[in-house]
């Protein structure tokens, strides 16, 4: 054991890292990588970085260990070398094609909760699961791991309703619509969203810009059981915090296996007690699932995994090769939903994938028979209850429940993409049009976003618009708008695509 002043790094590092000096680390034995067992008046293990920024016989201590020493970090601490978590032999296994024991998936999860794993061999991690994948039994106990490991809501009153989608498609408000529906005829929904990773908003985006999304568990059930519904960030609860660092780990390798996207679905269900699950997969061309036979197969593992941790799962396979509605972005998006449920006046996708979906969930529930869910969502926003009801949820998140689609204005800056020729719309490039929102700023600016005013197999004549883009600033709009005409989202037949020259030599 070896004592160390502490110099603080006001760095937050998302792990429990320590930075020794090169000498100090080949004194004790450690190489980067490596544990160290941290003692001040209580014991802590940290991953050890190397480098010559620390002087020698100090320890550079990021901010996420001064938080959990106390309130003001020690001025001197001990540090042993410390042995690698069991959980690390267990990933081992994963990369040897053997499959884990309920226990050992377990403690895996359970490390990764607590930043017991390394970048490296959560990595390790998560590309021997997308390799190898994982049996159905190890991915219910994976489920189970990541429910157990964090809160979990229960719930006096049942069923719980919940719906998902597995994203892939732009404009997918409909949870704006879906949960006040269901909510307006009794039964509670308390559904937790997640905030855009790649997309231009997600649904926690787009509630915020009628009230606030971040609550803990406790206020998710209190607000749930007052009014029927929530619509809330799950980022902001402890509710199977092991999916966030699992997505951390995914991203930077663009990889999404199979196996964890179910238990991630899966296992946010199961933390807050829901009995009934409608899960949406687009299917189509820039979606995750590219054919109604892998969207059926994804449907029945859904449903498998479902019955195995005794939840009622049905799954809707949707239209997902062009937007839900017309708008992308925060702010747009919001404005189209509302409208939708003050006037019923609305874009037809929106408005029919909302109640479809609705009524799977209303005849899950038992609040309508047998084929009748969809009639019923559609009369319940039709005859302005689910408008009631959003209210009641907005003004139980603490937003202004007065609010109108009126009063939510995109950004001030705004371009028009004009069409270069007469004819249809043959062809329709979701991922271009979420690329173009981005650009322009879209979800951290709510105000961008893309206004579509012609979709697939629609008439334009030359000079029309094509898509209205809004920015909060100018000069991203202007980058929008030359991304946008450099390479154009949707395709006019008869327009020019490029224009190709002779070679000549000089």
């Amino acid at each position: 054991m070896m004592e160390f002043k502490v110099q603080q790094l006001q760095i937050k590092a998302g792990k429990y890292k320590v930075v020794l000096n090169p000498e100090d680390a080949k004194e004790i034995g450690v190489r980067a990588g490596d544990r160290v067992q941290i003692k001040d008046h209580s014991y802590l293990t940290a991953i050890a970085e190397i480098g010559d920024m620390i002087s020698k016989g100090n320890v550079g201590v990021y901010q996420d260990i001064c938080v959990k020493l106390g309130a003001e970090c020690p001025l001197t601490v001990d540090i042993v070398p410390t042995s690698r978590p069991s959980s690390v032999g267990f990933i081992k296994k994963m990369m040897d094609k053997q499959k884990l024991t309920q226990e050992e998936i377990h403690q895996v999860i359970q490390d990764i909760v607590k930043e017991n794993l390394t970048d490296i061999e959560l990595a390790a991690f998560v590309t021997s699961s997308y390799i190898h994948g994982m049996s159905n039994d190890e991915i219910e106990w994976m489920t189970r791991a990541m429910i157990d490991t964090g809160e979990k809501i229960e719930f006096d009153t049942h069923p719980i309703m919940d719906k998902h989608s597995i994203g892939g498609v732009p404009g997918n408000k409909i949870s704006l619509l879906v949960v006040p529906i269901i909510a307006a005829n009794g039964l509670l929904i308390p559904k937790t969203s997640s905030r855009a990773i790649t997309g231009a908003a997600g649904t926690a985006d787009l509630m915020e810009i009628l009230a606030p999304v971040a609550f803990s568990a406790e206020e998710i059930k209190t607000m749930t059981e007052k009014v029927g519904g929530v619509i809330v960030w799950g980022g902001a609860t402890n509710i199977a915090p092991a999916d966030d660092k699992l997505i951390r780990a995914e991203y930077p390798l663009s990889i999404d296996p199979r196996c964890q996207l179910l238990a991630s679905i899966m296992a946010k269900k199961g933390a807050v007690g829901a009995d009934c699950v409608v899960i949406d997969i687009p299917v189509g061309a820039g979606t995750k699932v590219h054919t109604m036979e892998d969207g059926k197969k994804l449907g029945r593992d859904l449903i498998d995994l479902g019955e195995r941790l005794g939840m009622n799962v049905e799954c809707a396979m949707t239209y997902g090769a062009s937007p839900v509605g017309r708008t992308i972005g925060p702010a747009v998006e919001v404005r189209e939903a509302l409208k939708v449920l003050e006037t019923t006046q609305g874009p037809n996708s929106l408005i029919e994938k909302s109640t479809a979906l609705a009524g799977i969930l209303l005849e899950m529930g038992g609040a309508a028979p047998k084929g009748g869910g969809k009639a019923m969502a559609v009369e319940t926003l039709r005859s302005g209850k689910a408008l009631l009801k959003l209210k009641e949820i907005i003004e139980a998140q603490g937003g202004d429940p007065k609010i109108s689609y009126k009063d939510i204005n995109p950004g001030e800056h705004r371009g028009e993409l004009l069409s270069p020729a007469d004819g249809y719309v043959i062809e329709f490039d979701n991922k271009r049009i979420v690329e173009i929102a981005r650009i322009a700023g879209a979800p951290i600016d709510s105000g961008a976003g893309v206004w579509i005013h012609r979709k697939k197999g629609e008439q334009v004549k030359k000079g029309e618009p094509l898509i209205t883009i809004f920015s909060d600033k100018s000069w991203k709009l202007t980058k929008a708008i030359k991304t946008a005409e450099k390479d154009y989202p949707i395709i006019v037949e008869g327009m020019l695509l490029e224009r190709v020259r002779p070679f000549r030599v000089l």
